[in-house]
């Protein structure tokens, strides 16, 4: 069993900045890849970026060059940097473990941008 928690999600104008962070706790020592998901209403859910054990990393196309996903392994937490942020990425954003023969959601933290 993996267990996540995330934070840091919240309201912020159009071109502001915020950080999520996802902690990691339980049988980590498999995870292949952590990575951020967001889903807005009426939507379906979408991968917005992964980071491998390796630290490769992968975006979508809608954030790159304005989010940067990393991992900080001591602490097991993988952190979501969003910069620019712009009205359409407001959705629930979910951090996701994947060990490969199984994966888990964490509970989703809001992100609204608005003026």
């Amino acid at each position: 069993q993996v267990q996540l928690v995330e934070s840091g999600g919240g309201l912020v104008q159009p071109g502001g900045s915020l950080r999520l962070s996802c902690a990691a706790s339980g049988s980590i020592f498999s995870i292949n890849a952590m990575g951020w998901y967001r889903q807005a209403p009426g939507k379906q859910r979408e991968l917005v970026a992964v980071i491998t054990s390796a630290r490769s990393t992968t975006y979508a196309d809608s954030v790159k060059g304005r989010f940067t996903i990393s991992r900080d392994n001591a602490k097991n937490t993988v952190y979501l940097q969003m910069n620019s942020l712009k009205p359409e990425d407001t959705a629930v954003y979910y951090c996701k473990a994947d060990r490969g023969y199984d994966y888990y959601w964490g509970q989703g933290t809001q992100v609204t941008v608005s003026s």
